[in-house]
């Protein structure tokens, strides 16, 4: 997501360097080049001019802090505007209540269905425990995806078999969550491919009936600048308390994120990443806005590792660190682990590297993903006593391995060297870590020399 208007940013925001200060003549050109970055992302015309105004107000004349750039000075400004675009900071879900009552909207093909899933599993990970209401009754199979879905994460469902009666499905289905003392109860409401009257009076039939803590509305970020229109109708008709944003992990321009929430005033709570069921997050504006002008986003980062990463799986490693034992079946466990972060591109965009543009990203993540597939069926074509025990794998050995893969021999052999020199590399780190843990003080590079 943002990849393109991310580069087209860094890109201006380079060429300020080198002034003394920030004045009219070396601002305007650059706010020129983000207005039009800004549009070309798709970003609604009523908040470029509103961002452009306050970014000139905030720049012109602002000196430059002793040994602090116009570029830095301007990254700082861009930075602080985008958070407020964003929302500012983060809105966690309203679930007070016992149950709490989460009504999902949107059209259809917005992911909404899948979406409501994956909240529920988010959930789950949290210790909260919910019920899927089925309440779509137009959408060919949308109760049957559902109630699939329900059951891949393991979650609660309700549906009233060849009901059309959405009011009477949501209040059987909030009487069955109370009776089993569910902590959070999603319905699953009908999209349509547009916004009409009978959808409307639907939602609003449920929303006066009962008592809804939260209403959020299921915007796909691929739409662009309908996004606003979709959400500004959702919200005066029905009042909407929050957004969720799907599919960013395919919109390289992400104008819906940058827009919804000023012409809606209504946060952005949450954002779908990719089609796995665990890639739903809570949405900061200050890591997003980090991330667009490629600042990385290192607290998801480390959260995401956390999840991730198993505590006695961790210390298992470490252990075989130490004393060399590092095998091929480690590394295809690191590599599954690795899987959950998503593709290599988005844990590069997570990742504070200067100059790392969207080409250079694109590569490194193509070729990355290609040689770790590569590695994958080289590893898969071993014996289970080779992946366990790699130096055993002799010239005969070789051989067969690079028939049943596919490879040469020097590639074969190229791996092998890659191995070998990683678990030397990777013996040291345990030891390394440990000292940088008992030194005391403020770490200085000359400190490097006593490892």
């Amino acid at each position: 997501m943002f990849d393109t208007l991310s580069q087209k940013l860094q890109e201006i925001i380079q060429k300020a360097q080198g002034n003394d200060k920030l004045t009219d003549e070396n601002i305007h050109d650059a706010l020129r080049e983000i207005r039009r970055s800004l549009l070309e992302a798709d970003v609604n015309l009523k908040v470029v001019k509103s961002f452009i105004s306050k970014v000139k107000e905030r720049a012109i004349g602002e000196k430059v802090i002793t040994s602090i750039n116009p570029g830095n000075m301007l990254v700082k400004i861009v930075n602080d505007e985008l958070k407020e675009i964003l929302g500012n900071k983060n809105i966690p879900l309203n679930l007070k209540k016992h149950p709490s009552i989460i009504m999902m909207m949107g059209l259809q093909g917005s992911g909404k269905t899948t979406t409501c899933a994956k909240l529920a599993l988010k959930l789950k990970k949290e210790g909260k425990t919910s019920l899927l209401i089925a309440a779509d009754v137009y959408r060919p199979a949308a109760q049957q995806q559902l109630e699939v879905l329900s059951k891949q994460i393991e979650t609660n469902y309700f549906s009233i078999e060849n009901s059309k009666d959405v009011s009477d499905i949501v209040k059987k289905g909030i009487d069955y969550a109370k009776e089993k003392n569910i902590d959070v109860i999603i319905i699953d409401t009908a999209g349509r491919l547009q916004l009409d009257s009978d959808m409307m009076a639907e939602l609003m039939i449920i929303n006066n009936m009962f008592e809804i803590d939260e209403k959020l509305l299921v915007i796909d970020s691929m739409i662009g600048q309908e996004a606003v229109n979709v959400a500004c109708d959702f919200d005066s008709q029905i009042g909407i308390t929050g957004i969720i944003l799907t599919k960013l992990d395919g919109d390289t321009r992400g104008g819906a994120a940058l827009s919804v929430v000023y012409c809606t005033d209504k946060p952005i709570k949450l954002t779908g990443n990719g089609e796995k069921l665990e890639a739903l997050n809570d949405f900061y504006p200050d890591r997003m806005a980090s991330r667009i002008l490629g600042m990385g986003d290192v607290v998801s980062l480390v959260e995401k590792a956390k999840e991730v990463f198993d505590a006695k799986e961790s210390k298992e490693l470490e252990k075989k660190l130490r004393k060399s034992g590092f095998t091929f079946n480690d590394f295809l466990k690191i590599k599954k682990q690795m899987k959950a972060f998503g593709s290599i591109g988005n844990l590069l965009s997570m990742l504070p590297i200067p100059n790392l543009n969207k080409d250079m990203k694109d590569l490194i993540s193509h070729e990355g993903e290609k040689q770790l597939n590569k590695i994958e069926v080289f590893i898969s074509s071993m014996t289970p006593y080779e992946r366990e025990n790699p130096d055993v794998i002799n010239a005969s050995r070789k051989k067969r391995i690079a028939k049943g893969c596919g490879l040469s021999i020097n590639e074969v052999n190229d791996f092998l060297n890659q191995f070998n020199m990683m678990r030397k590399m990777m013996k040291g780190i345990p030891t390394l870590t440990k000292k940088f843990k008992n030194a005391k003080g403020k770490f200085h590079p000359n400190m490097l020399n006593k490892f």
